[in-house]
């Protein structure tokens, strides 16, 4: 199914109106599009043609909305891998500092057994909406959407890329990491806690955790206030973490812990995986198991932050 694009908008004509307007176009089917083209195992030994696949579908969804589509190569484990990053070059004006990017990005390949559909094809499919609904904006701060290979190994891909990044002396605004997004439950027992974190989780897995660095606590603050103004229905963890996460392991288990290493603000939006998911990382972590409707609500928090933060300094 091709990507309809959106016409062209303006936010700083009416800010409330546009994102309403947006977020108003968020449906399950929408995003059921995308993981039903991504559901399956991708892994670079036991499925390379899938995990191939995945990547081409990503940079053809990419490319159908409109933007600037390259191919971030790297060999590893007998395979040629690729990052696969898009971007929306937005409404550049102004001082220095809002012509800083900001990276939205999520991995597109799994364990080698796992059909991955929280893992992390949820991330994928929210990803690819909030580009297909963005890709026309005319927005301050300039967008990249990041679609990550071999984060199963140690975030490999995601690990090159920020150090590429870091020794071109490249400035960021901000990296979210989109990392399982799509298993929730309102059932009492559904969360489990995380042994050694300084916040109590709550009984019922129907929130998203927000986990950032100390430099990316003014990113942290502006996605809880947008999304609580938009998606209030959503509830959020949040948690700032110092030093890299390196005291708090779990929390650096995904594509934002390299950005954290090379000095960068970064943000990781989490169903909390194993700790909420029982097939994290195994056979039955299928499409029919993922919650449409809290999919539907973390892709309109996203997509609301990700507006509203690009109009900022106009509102």
């Amino acid at each position: 199914m091709p990507t309809v694009r959106p016409k062209h908008l303006r936010p700083r004509n009416d800010p409330e109106r546009v994102i309403q307007e947006l977020i108003g176009q968020i449906t399950p089917a929408g995003l059921m599009e995308h993981l039903k083209r991504i559901v399956g195992v991708r892994h670079h030994g036991t499925a390379p043609a899938a995990l191939e696949a995945a990547g081409d579908y990503i940079t053809e969804q990419f490319r159908a909305a409109g933007l600037k589509v390259h191919h971030h190569w790297f060999e590893a484990f007998g395979h040629r891998n690729r990052n696969i990053v898009a971007t929306n070059r937005g409404h550049l004006t102004g001082d220095r500092k809002r012509e800083l990017p900001l990276i939205l990005g999520a991995h597109y390949d799994t364990v080698s057994h796992s059909p991955g559909a929280d893992d992390n094809a949820s991330g994928v499919a929210v990803m690819l909406e909030a580009a297909r609904l963005l890709s026309s904006f005319h927005l301050s701060v300039p967008l990249v959407f990041i679609g990550f290979a071999q984060e199963e190994q140690h975030c490999l891909g995601s690990a090159l890329y920020a150090i590429k990044m870091r020794r071109a002396g490249v400035l960021l605004r901000g990296m979210i990491s989109l990392e399982c997004v799509g298993y929730a439950s309102t059932q009492p027992g559904s969360q489990q806690n995380v042994k050694g974190l300084p916040v109590v989780l709550p009984d019922a897995g129907n929130f998203l955790g927000v986990v950032g660095n100390p430099e990316a606590a003014e990113l942290k603050e502006r996605f809880e206030k947008t999304a609580g103004r938009y998606v209030s229905e959503l509830p959020l963890i949040g948690l700032l973490v110092p030093d890299g996460g390196h005291g708090f392991p779990d929390t650096r288990r995904s594509d934002h812990s390299p950005f954290w290493d090379a000095g960068y603000p970064a943000l990781m939006m989490t169903d909390t995986a194993n700790f909420r998911n029982p097939a994290y990382h195994r056979p039955g972590d299928t499409l029919e198991t993922l919650n449409l409707s809290y999919m539907v609500k973390v892709t309109k928090a996203i997509v609301a932050f990700l507006v509203h933060n690009g109009m900022k300094e106009d509102s």
